[in-house]
């Protein structure tokens, strides 16, 4: 049996949810430090609670659904894009939550030029917006690799939660297989979160989660750190 091209979907796709894709994500925490520093995080099973509550809470009703609506909207609706792109910008609720998206944006952004792989028009349209959002730049670098939405909406949701179980890893701390378990266990709702997504309409949309909000805004003064958000 002969292995696939290495252009194929599937290996575009993994290149784009891979941790080794130099934009920075390693170094945010999204919060879990200050949930660390609290100790409302203190274990695997408090780990596994908090990282569940922010992929239906905050991943599942505002996260996801906006990034499914800019995957959409990029291949030929770029007034729709631009919308969205500013909806997601204008959600962030901390300083630190619209410098990370701005931050991964610009890097991601960079690194799909570099690899020759945004036509024209989607670098012009890009150029106009400010800032062009972490999202609306994976939904960009999608396209240009020719990924299916569902599929790159599907590896979006997957990044994070990966780097979330790595952030864990390092701040609880917990061990290689206690991360493994939680990477097993929460990944296996992932089709949910991501249906779920799909199908929310536009109004219901949400990025209501005070407590998530909480800890961005205590993070930012937190006197040890080892994230930056």
């Amino acid at each position: 049996m002969s292995a696939a091209p290495a252009s194929s979907p599937i290996a575009r796709l993994l290149q784009l949810a891979s941790p080794a894709l130099p934009i920075g994500a390693f170094s945010y925490s999204h919060g879990l430090e200050a949930a660390v520093d609290a100790a409302v995080v203190h274990d695997a099973a408090s780990a596994r609670a908090w990282i569940g509550d922010a992929l239906h809470l905050v991943m599942g009703q505002g996260d996801a659904p906006l990034a499914w609506r800019l995957l959409c909207s990029a291949h030929d609706d770029m007034a729709a894009f631009a919308s969205w792109n500013a909806w997601y910008a204008a959600s962030r609720e901390t300083w630190e939550l619209r410098a990370e998206t701005a931050q991964m944006g610009h890097s991601l952004l960079s690194l799909a030029r570099d690899l020759g792989v945004l036509d024209a028009p989607a670098l012009t349209h890009a150029g106009r917006l400010d800032p062009v959002t972490f999202p609306a730049a994976y939904a960009l670098a999608a396209r240009g690799f020719g990924i299916d939405a569902r599929d790159a909406l599907v590896a979006y949701v997957w990044s994070w939660l990966e780097n979330q179980a790595l952030a864990a890893l390092k701040l609880v701390p917990l061990g290689q297989v206690a991360t493994q378990r939680l990477l097993l266990a929460l990944g296996s709702e992932i089709e949910g979160v991501v249906a779920a997504a799909i199908a929310l309409d536009d109004d219901a949309i949400s990025t209501f989660a005070p407590g998530f909000a909480i800890a961005s805004a205590a993070h930012e003064t937190q006197y040890s750190r080892l994230f930056r958000s």
